[in-house]
């Protein structure tokens, strides 16, 4: 996959599997997706699984890329927040195929944050994104 942004892997650390270690963001406009989470066009949460909810979040994140006129390569940066560490590890194999659904093998930079609860009950996981979208 071709990106406008230059990925950073620097020799001295260890592989990135499933991320980059660091995002130079080519030429365009800096957009800031707010906090994503697993909800339907009627704001309703969907599924009850980390993989399902991780593909629905992960989901909405590229809408609002495309919206905003990019595309999932354009996506320079990813903060994931759950409150279910435990369920994402063992949904990590699952995880491969959603990811590769909505992002195909391109990886941001990206932090996953276990955290004690979000704001809409029964969500397990949101999702930020910057981008850097075409002029």
């Amino acid at each position: 996959m071709t990106t406008p942004h230059r990925i950073v892997h620097p020799d001295d650390l260890a592989p990135a599997v499933g991320f980059s270690h660091g995002v130079v963001a080519g030429p365009g406009r800096t957009l800031q997706v707010a906090g994503q989470i697993a909800v339907d066009a009627h704001g309703v949460v969907v599924g009850d699984d980390f993989a399902t909810q991780f593909g629905v979040a992960l989901g909405n994140v590229v809408s609002v890329v495309r919206a905003a006129g990019g595309e999932p390569h354009h996506i320079t940066a990813m903060n994931v927040y759950t409150t279910d560490i435990d369920g994402y590890r063992s949904a990590r194999r699952s995880l491969g195929a959603v990811w590769r659904r909505h992002m195909g093998l391109h990886f941001p930079a990206m932090a996953l944050l276990g955290v004690a609860a979000l704001v809409e009950p029964g969500a397990l996981v949101e999702i930020t994104a910057t981008a850097v979208v075409p002029d």
